[in-house]
C-alpha cells in the first residue's frame, strides 16, 4: 500500500467530496447558463474542444518549468494565487452573492498562500476544480472528453516514467509549500501524501459531461467508480514512488461510462 490505510481513506473521501460538490457547483451552472463575474466559456466546437485544452495544459506545463528553472518563486505565487482567486470565486458564488463569494475566496486563496496548513489547504481544494469545471464542461462533450483522457493519460505517464518532469514539479511544489491538489503530512510531517489537482480536475470533467448528458444519478455512480479505483491504485501501489494517476482513473472513467450505459 502506498500509504497508511488511514490516509488512503481520507485521500479517497476528499476526492469523492471534491468531485460531489464540483457536480453540484457544474449542475448550478448548466441551470443558469451564466458563469459570475462576465466570464465565459472558450468558444470552440464540442468536439473538437480537446484539442484547444491539451494544447493550454502543454503550454501552462512548459511555462510552469521555465519558471521552476529559474526559481521565479514570485511569478509563481501570482500565478497560483489568480488562479485558486478565481476558481474558488466561482465555485462560492453557486453558495451565495457573487460579491460576498469574491471577498471570501480572496481571503482564503491569501491564507492558502501565506499561511498555509492542511486544512485551508484541502478545504479550498475541494471548491476550486468545481469552479474551473464549469468553465469547460459546457463546451465538451463525450468524445471530446474521453479523447482529452486518453491524451492526458499517455502525457501523464510520459511525464512521470519518461520524462520525469511531472515528479519534479511535484517536488518543487511541495518544498515551495504551492501545491496544487490533495496534500495530508503525515504525523511526523517528514512525509506527505498527495494528489495531483490534474487527477480532480479532468476526472471531474469527464463527470460533469456525464451529468450534463445522462443526470445526476450517473453522475454520482460515475464519481464513486473513479474514486473506488484511485483507492485501488493506492492499495496497489509502493512506498515512496511515484505512479501516474490518470491512465488507471481514465479506466475508471470508461468502466463508469459502461456500467452506466448497462444500467
Amino acid at each position: 500500500m502506498k500509504h497508511r490505510l488511514d490516509i488512503t481513506i481520507f485521500l479517497f473521501l476528499l476526492f469523492l467530496v471534491a468531485h460531489f460538490v464540483g457536480l453540484i457547483i457544474i449542475d448550478h451552472y448548466n441551470v443558469t447558463e451564466e458563469l459570475p463575474y462576465n466570464i465565459e466559456p472558450p468558444e470552440v466546437k464540442e468536439g473538437g474542444s480537446f484539442l484547444p485544452i491539451f494544447i493550454v495544459i502543454i503550454i501552462s506545463t512548459i511555462a510552469a518549468l521555465v519558471l521552476i528553472k529559474f526559481r521565479a518563486l514570485r511569478l509563481w505565487k501570482l500565478w497560483f494565487f489568480l488562479s485558486v482567486l478565481i476558481a474558488l470565486a466561482i465555485a462560492f458564488s453557486t453558495f451565495m452573492d457573487s460579491r460576498i463569494a469574491f471577498a471570501i475566496a480572496f481571503v482564503l486563496a491569501a491564507w492558502k498562500l501565506f499561511k498555509p496548513n492542511v486544512v485551508i489547504h484541502n478545504f479550498t481544494e475541494v471548491f476550486i476544480y468545481g469552479g474551473l469545471a464549469s468553465i469547460f464542461v459546457p463546451i465538451l462533450n463525450l468524445f471530446s472528453i474521453i479523447v482529452l483522457l486518453i491524451l492526458i493519460s499517455v502525457y501523464d505517464f510520459i511525464s512521470v516514467y519518461k520524462t520525469k518532469h511531472m515528479v519534479e514539479m511535484a517536488k518543487f511544489q511541495i518544498k515551495s509549500k504551492i501545491f496544487s491538489g490533495l496534500n495530508i503530512p503525515y504525523q511526523n510531517k517528514k512525509a506527505t501524501a498527495i494528489l495531483g489537482g490534474g487527477d480532480i480536475g479532468f476526472t471531474l470533467l469527464f463527470s460533469g459531461v456525464i451529468l450534463i448528458e445522462f443526470g445526476k444519478v450517473e453522475a454520482i455512480i460515475t464519481s464513486v467508480i473513479i474514486s473506488l479505483f484511485l483507492f485501488g491504485l493506492f492499495v496497489m501501489g509502493k512506498k515512496n514512488k511515484f505512479y501516474p494517476a490518470m491512465p488507471v482513473l481514465t479506466a475508471g472513467c470508461l468502466f463508469a461510462l459502461l456500467i452506466i450505459n448497462l444500467i
